[in-house]
């Protein structure tokens, strides 16, 4: 059985310091809650939908996740409050679409990267 952890405390302090230094927590937290959305199979699927169509309305967004607009009226909202995503209304249809390309760029990168793992 092989062994995986290292047999003294600390190798480069230096490092380490830096590393400590430069990690926020408030940012790992708030950080956090953008993974914890995304970790939600629906959340995820109305993103990356939201990628490969710029805009959707939300009768669309309910078709796509076979689901109620109720349903997915929640989930954009969840996506809007955190700021993954913004709305428009146009008469009594309301649109969303990723906030922006960091958003966009985490999806792809995310689905990018399985690819290349099943490859």
């Amino acid at each position: 059985m092989t062994n995986d952890t290292c047999e003294i405390y600390c190798f480069d302090e230096e490092k380490v310091n830096n590393a400590q230094q430069k990690i926020i927590e408030e940012e790992i937290l708030s950080t956090t809650e953008i993974f914890k959305l995304l970790a939600d199979e629906t959340r995820l699927k109305i993103a990356y939908a939201l990628t490969l169509e710029e805009e959707l309305c939300v009768c669309d967004v309910a078709n796509i996740i076979q689901s109620s607009t109720a349903t997915a009226s929640y989930h954009l909202r969840l996506l809007k409050k955190q700021r993954l995503a913004d709305s428009r209304k146009e008469g009594k249809l309301v649109f969303y679409r990723l906030d922006d390309n960091h958003v966009k760029d985490l999806i792809n990168i995310a689905f990018a990267h399985r690819r290349e793992e099943l490859k």
